[in-house]
C-alpha cells in the first residue's frame, strides 16, 4: 500500500501547481455516493493527497453527491454510507466542500441536501443555487456561479422522458421557478464584475452521451446564451460520468464535463471536442489573474489532461 501511495504522489505532482498567495485552486468532484464502491474510495484517497499537495480552498460538488435516489432526511443513513464514511480524511474535513444537486438527489429530498448544511461545517448548501465571490491576487476576483438544472430540462420537470416514452417521478423539480432562475443567472453574471466568471451546474451544455438529447439542447436554449451572453469563461458539468473539454465553433465559454468519482462510461470525441477520456476520477482547477489552468486527475493518480485558458479582456 505504501509504493502505491507513492506512486500516486508522483503521478499527482503532475498536476500540483505551487501558486502565489491569493490564487484559488478547487477540485471538482461529482457522481459520487456509491457505498465506497466503484473507484469511490480509491478517488477519495487521490483527493486527500491533492488536498495536502495542492493548498485547495474547496471542493465543488458538481451534482449527483448521493447515488442513486439521493436522501430522505438529515438523518438518512445514506448520508455516513455515501459521503460521511467515504470523505472521511482528516484533509477533507477541513476544506468546505460547495454542493448543487443533481437529477439523482431529485428522486429524494432536495430539501435535505440543503438542510444538511447545518449538520455538517464542510458541507455547503445555501440554497438549490447561489453565488459567491473568492478574492484573487492585488485587486480582483473569481465569481463562482452554482446552479441548480433538473429544474431547468423539461422532462425532469414533467417526469415525461419523450424519446423512451417513459414516466418517472422527480419530485419537486417540475414546482420551482424556472424563469426565476435564470432571470437570477443572468443578473449574477451582468453585475459582477470579477475577473472570470465560472458556473458550475450538473448537466451539461455539450457532450458526448446517450442520455435523452433534450437535455443539452434545453440547456443549450437556457443556460448556453446566457453564458454566451454574459462572456463568462468557464461552465462545469457532470452527469455523463467521463472527462470532456469542449470548444463549440463560435462559443467563447470554456465547457468541461467532469467524471464520475465513482463509477464511469465511455465516451467518444463530438464535434468541437478538445479532448475526452472514459476513465473515473475528478479535475483541479487553479485561478490566477492571468490565466485558469485545470487538469483532469484520473483513478490512478495519472493527469491524463492538463489545460490552460489565458485571461482576455472584455470584448
Amino acid at each position: 500500500m505504501k509504493n502505491i501511495l507513492l506512486v500516486w504522489i508522483a503521478l499527482l505532482v503532475g498536476c500540483t501547481p505551487a501558486p502565489p498567495a491569493k490564487n484559488i485552486t478547487f477540485i471538482v468532484a461529482s457522481d459520487m455516493g456509491r457505498r465506497g464502491e466503484s473507484e469511490q474510495q480509491t478517488i477519495a484517497a487521490l483527493m486527500t493527497r491533492q488536498v495536502e499537495l495542492s493548498d485547495v480552498d474547496f471542493v465543488a460538488v458538481a451534482g449527483d453527491p448521493i447515488h442513486d435516489d439521493g436522501v430522505t432526511s438529515i438523518t438518512d443513513e445514506e448520508w455516513q454510507l455515501k459521503f460521511e464514511n467515504v470523505y472521511f480524511t482528516e484533509p477533507l474535513q477541513k476544506i468546505p466542500f460547495y454542493v448543487v444537486s443533481g437529477n439523482h438527489e431529485y428522486r429524494g429530498n432536495v430539501q435535505a441536501i440543503l438542510d444538511y448544511s447545518g449538520v455538517s461545517e464542510r458541507w455547503n448548501a445555501p440554497a438549490r443555487y447561489y453565488s459567491m465571490e473568492h478574492p484573487l491576487g492585488k485587486n480582483q476576483k473569481a465569481l463562482f456561479v452554482f446552479i441548480d438544472t433538473a429544474p431547468l430540462i423539461d422532462r425532469y420537470r414533467t417526469g415525461y422522458d419523450e424519446e423512451d416514452d417513459e414516466y418517472e417521478e422527480y419530485s419537486d423539480a417540475g414546482e420551482q421557478n424556472m424563469e426565476r432562475q435564470l432571470f437570477w443567472l443572468d443578473s449574477t453574471l451582468v453585475a459582477s464584475n470579477s475577473r472570470w466568471k465560472i458556473v458550475i451546474g450538473h448537466h451539461p451544455i455539450y457532450a458526448d452521451t446517450d442520455k435523452n438529447k433534450s437535455e443539452r439542447t434545453d440547456m443549450q436554449e437556457r443556460v448556453g446564451k446566457i453564458l454566451e451572453n454574459r462572456e463568462a469563461n468557464f461552465y462545469i458539468s457532470g452527469h455523463i460520468h467521463n472527462f470532456q473539454y469542449i470548444k463549440p465553433e463560435g462559443k467563447t465559454a470554456n465547457y468541461i464535463v467532469n467524471s464520475s468519482a465513482s463509477r464511469s462510461r465511455e465516451v467518444n470525441p463530438i464535434e468541437g471536442t478538445v479532448f475526452c477520456n472514459g476513465d473515473p476520477g475528478y479535475s483541479v482547477f487553479t485561478v490566477s489573474t492571468d490565466s485558469v489552468l485545470f487538469c483532469f486527475v484520473n483513478h490512478m493518480g495519472e493527469t491524463i489532461y492538463r489545460g490552460r485558458v489565458g485571461y482576455q479582456e472584455k470584448r
